[in-house]
């Protein structure tokens, strides 16, 4: 199902979607059988519509089309402008001719109706799907999770480690897996989850041992100490330095690992350069569905972050 409906720029390239472009024959072919294709938004009009390439044809996908909640009011238009010189998906509504020349009519927000239904009556909490992020805001990733369907990740749902912002984690146009945390018909909304793919506390601390050195970044400066995370799912706590504050990087010495409290014992060695990216994710998990998340390693005396996904 994901493969039908996938995040837009996706389907954009593949042959099938150049051929249903190519010529009348396949944009009829498509119009019949309402087959969800792809071409690139050349511009928006005043009157914000898209027009889009799509083979050697120029569509058009009027305003009120051109996204889901656009008619009622309920999606802003900054939804279709921001599609300008990207990717969009569409379905082919009539072939019409204007100036002797063939001109496509698409409706963007049909093909997001076809992949949102799908959504909501196949996918269940827990499920691993894929997702691009399309923009960020303090509170958390905006992602598409299909023909531009978008849903949002809560930056305290992004990673055990906390983070000030998405874009310490992500960066706009990343592809990325997340987890289905909660589906809502009614409102025809998807909620999304993304750190239990990252890993266990036991799972992130395997590759470390007492005694490295490795790099860190500092997300929190407490009287007590400084806390440096270590992989996203993963930090540890290093004795308070004046030189700390939070975003630093810094080279850590490992003290000591105790799995039954969850702790890692650090000491500073010496500030490190700023990486202007984040680091490429590690997935524990790529696919399946997910019932049940536990953080905290077995016999650990902290309870520690859980995730029980309904059905």
């Amino acid at each position: 199902m994901t493969n039908r409906f996938p995040p837009e720029g996706r389907l954009l390239h593949t042959p099938e979607n150049q051929a249903a472009c190519a010529d009348p024959v396949g944009l009829r072919q498509a119009m019949e059988s309402g087959v969800v294709l792809e071409g690139t938004a050349l511009l928006c009009t005043p009157e914000h519509d898209l027009i889009v390439s799509l083979g050697p044809f120029r569509g058009v996908i009027p305003r009120e089309e051109a996204a889901l909640g656009i008619a009622e009011g309920v999606t802003r238009d900054i939804a279709i402008l921001s599609r300008v010189g990207k990717p969009v998906c569409f379905t082919v509504t009539s072939l019409e001719e204007e100036d002797g020349q063939l001109r496509p009519l698409l409706s963007r927000r049909s093909a997001q109706q076809q992949a949102l239904a799908a959504m909501l009556a196949q996918w269940r909490p827990g499920q691993v799907v894929p997702a691009r992020v399309t923009h960020m805001e303090p509170f958390g990733a905006f992602v598409d999770v299909g023909c531009g369907v978008p849903s949002l990740i809560g930056v305290e749902n992004i990673s055990v480690s906390r983070i000030p912002h998405p874009d310490a984690r992500f960066r706009v146009g990343q592809e990325i897996l997340a987890v289905v945390l909660d589906l809502d018909p009614a409102l025809g909304r998807i909620y999304l989850t993304h750190k239990e793919l990252l890993g266990t506390w036991a799972e992130n601390a395997a590759p470390f041992r007492t005694g490295m050195t490795v790099p860190g970044i500092v997300r929190g400066v407490k009287e007590y100490g400084a806390f440096v995370e270590l992989t996203p799912n993963l930090s540890g706590l290093a004795e308070r330095d004046p030189r700390l504050t939070e975003g630093t990087r810094v080279s850590v010495y490992l003290k000591a690992i105790l799995p039954e409290r969850m702790k890692i014992k650090l000491l500073v060695i010496e500030p490190l350069p700023t990486l202007n990216t984040p680091q490429p994710l590690h997935y524990f998990i790529r696919e399946g569905r997910l019932e049940h998340w536990k953080y905290a390693p077995p016999g650990c005396v902290k309870v520690g972050m859980e995730t029980i996904f309904g059905d």
